[in-house]
């Protein structure tokens, strides 16, 4: 297992050991953050899992068009921004730092 690290909307950094075999969405939502909605449960078809990448490891994989559509319907879109869903969580991005986006 690796290390993920999510910091709450209200700024408290939690680390947590995060199962490689899931996405980021998933390792956050299995450790109990009722913050991440994650309403469409992994389909990309919503954006209730936006996070902000404060520290990415590892290779991330590139951004689909789907995803792109979906984040531009938020209103807390940055450059750092990505929908969870889509990061699987590999052994290499032990140390991943992300912050739950705010609330649409």
């Amino acid at each position: 297992m690796a290390k993920l690290i999510v910091v709450t909307r209200d700024g408290t950094e939690h680390e947590i050991e995060g199962d490689t075999g899931l996405t980021v969405m998933e390792n956050i939502r299995d450790a109990g953050f009722d913050e991440l909605l994650a309403l469409c449960g992994g389909c990309c078809s919503c954006a209730t899992c936006h996070v902000h990448v404060e520290v990415a490891v590892g290779d991330l994989p590139a951004m689909s068009e789907d995803e792109n559509d979906l984040l531009d319907s938020t209103t807390d879109r940055d450059d750092t921004s990505r929908l969870s869903c889509q990061l699987p969580f590999t052994d290499a991005m032990d140390g991943l730092k992300v912050r739950i986006a705010a609330e649409d």
